[in-house]
């Protein structure tokens, strides 16, 4: 079998197992539907301060993007590695033509198509909410980078975790400090002085940054300065954590 003929075949193995999962499909696609649901459409957002949820729905596009774009590749791929190591499938797996980075490659074109499609629900039911915020070509490219970066940093976890429980434990620990850390739900100014040089550390400032800067005119882009000084930040960032999650991938050749 050719490398794309792998490729394609175990891209719809991925595909097959993340149907299967409720609780893959509800985080992926209910899960942020429901936040942006009770925050844009009844709570309504933009009553000024600093605090949770002061500013415009419109800027919170790249925080509910975020949701999916951070949680399902780390949860996804966390558990995925894990589960191929309890069941010994990377043993099995590296006794055929397949490589560890033609693996990784399939399960993140998985994820990286399913968040896609996530996300412009997302988009369009915060339009339906009436939030203000503009549709820019930059998103297709920060969105797939982006998951691209979380399916890599998940695949180490995976790697590194004792168990599938162990690895959506340490997903979520990372998780959510990132989430409210990383300029998405909490504007900067709403955090210590001393602690906001300390979300550019986060590689989900740089989609933060750059998404809002792109769809919600009128705000700082961040450290890097520009649109696509955040974008080239994400894509080193993104070609490294694939290049560690493969390597970190316990095959035995």
């Amino acid at each position: 079998m050719s490398r794309s003929g792998r490729i394609a075949a175990e891209v719809g193995a991925a595909y097959r197992s993340f149907v299967r999962r409720r609780v893959a499909v509800f985080f992926t696609f209910f899960f942020p539907i429901l936040l942006i649901a009770i925050f844009a459409g009844l709570v309504r957002t933009g009553g000024g301060g600093t605090g949770l949820f002061s500013q415009p729905p419109g800027y919170y596009v790249p925080a509910y993007l975020a949701v999916v774009v951070l949680f399902t590749p780390l949860s996804r791929l966390g558990s995925e590695v894990a589960r191929f190591r309890e069941g010994n499938r990377f043993e099995k797996l590296s006794a055929s033509p397949m490589t560890r980075w033609e693996w990784l490659l399939a399960q993140t074109l998985v994820n990286a198509a399913l968040i896609a499609l996530a996300c412009a629900v997302l988009l369009g039911l915060l339009a339906a909410t009436g939030a203000s915020f503009r549709l820019s070509p930059w998103l297709v490219a920060f969105v797939p980078t982006a998951s691209v970066l979380f399916c890599g940093v998940g695949a180490m976890l995976g790697s590194l975790a004792d168990s599938q429980d162990g690895a959506i434990t340490a997903s979520n620990g990372v998780a959510l400090p990132l989430l409210f850390l990383s300029n998405t739900f909490l504007s900067p100014a709403s955090l210590p002085s001393w602690f906001r040089p300390v979300t550019d550390l986060s590689p989900l400032s740089y989609f933060a940054y750059g998404v809002r800067a792109a769809t919600y005119p009128g705000n700082h882009a961040g450290w890097p300065g520009s649109v696509a000084a955040n974008y080239a930040v994400l894509f080193v960032l993104a070609v490294v954590a694939f290049a560690v999650g493969a390597w970190l991938i316990p095959w035995t050749e």
